[in-house]
C-alpha cells in the first residue's frame, strides 16, 4: 500500500533528530527551510550541522525522556538496536517517526522534493525506488520555473475576491480557469481592471 502525501505545516514545531551525521544532515537540510524547532541529539556532531546557528545541539546519548515533546522525530543512527527502541517508543507515544533507511520502522518517509518559493511537489515510490523519485524529481525540477510562482501569486491575490464577487461555484470555477489560462500564455496584463471585467455579470 503507498503512503498518502500529507502536506503539514511545521513550522514553530519540536522535530528531535538522533544523530549527529551525514544522513542526518541531509534531513535537516531538507527540513530547514520550513521552520521547525530542530534539536540533534548525538555524542558525535558533524561540523556541518554545528554551523547551523538556529539548531538546538545536544552532544550526548540518546535519553527515551528527549522525545517526550516531539511532535516528530528522526531517527537517523547506525546503531539498530537504537533504532528499533526509539520507533518503539514513537509508537507507544504516537509521535511521528521517521526510522532513515528503515522503511518498516517509519510512521512517515521523506518524499523527494522539489520546492520554489510557493510550490512544493513531493513524490514518493512507496520507499521502493528512491533513485527513480529522484529522477521524477530532477524532471519536475525543470519544469517549475519563475512563471510557476506568478501564477500561484496571482491567483492567490485574486482569489478572495473572485470568491466574493462570484457565488455560483461553477461560475468561479470557470474564472479561475480564465486566469489560469491567461497566466500560461502570457498575453494579458492581469490586473484589478481586468478581474472586474471577467466577472463582470457573473453571479453575484
Amino acid at each position: 500500500m503507498g503512503y498518502f502525501p500529507f502536506y503539514i505545516d511545521i513550522e514553530n514545531k519540536s522535530c528531535i533528530i538522533i544523530g549527529g551525521g551525514a544522513v542526518a544532515l541531509r534531513k535537516i537540510e531538507k527540513l530547514r527551510e520550513f521552520k521547525p524547532v530542530i534539536t540533534v541529539i548525538a555524542p558525535d556532531i558533524c561540523d556541518e550541522i554545528n554551523r547551523f546557528a538556529d539548531i538546538k545541539i545536544i552532544k550526548r546519548k540518546f535519553e527515551d525522556r528527549d522525545i517526550n515533546n516531539a511532535f516528530m522525530v528522526i531517527s537517523a543512527t547506525d546503531d539498530k538496536e537504537l533504532n528499533t527502541h526509539i520507533f518503539a517508543l514513537c509508537k507507544e507515544k504516537n509521535i511521528l517517526i521517521n526510522t532513515v533507511d528503515d522503511k518498516d520502522k517509519c510512521g512517515f518517509i521523506f518524499p523527494a522534493l522539489v520546492k520554489k518559493d510557493n510550490v512544493t511537489v513531493g513524490i514518493s515510490t512507496s520507499g521502493k525506488s528512491p533513485l527513480y523519485s529522484r529522477f521524477l524529481r530532477e524532471k519536475i525540477e525543470r519544469l517549475i520555473d519563475d512563471d510557476c510562482n506568478k501564477t500561484v501569486e496571482i491567483l492567490s491575490k485574486y482569489r478572495a475576491e473572485i470568491k466574493k464577487r462570484v457565488i455560483s461555484e461553477e461560475n468561479r470555477k470557470k474564472v479561475f480557469e480564465m486566469i489560469l489560462d491567461l497566466c500560461i500564455r502570457g498575453t494579458e496584463n492581469i490586473d484589478d481592471e481586468l478581474i472586474l471585467k471577467i466577472t463582470e455579470g457573473l453571479d453575484k
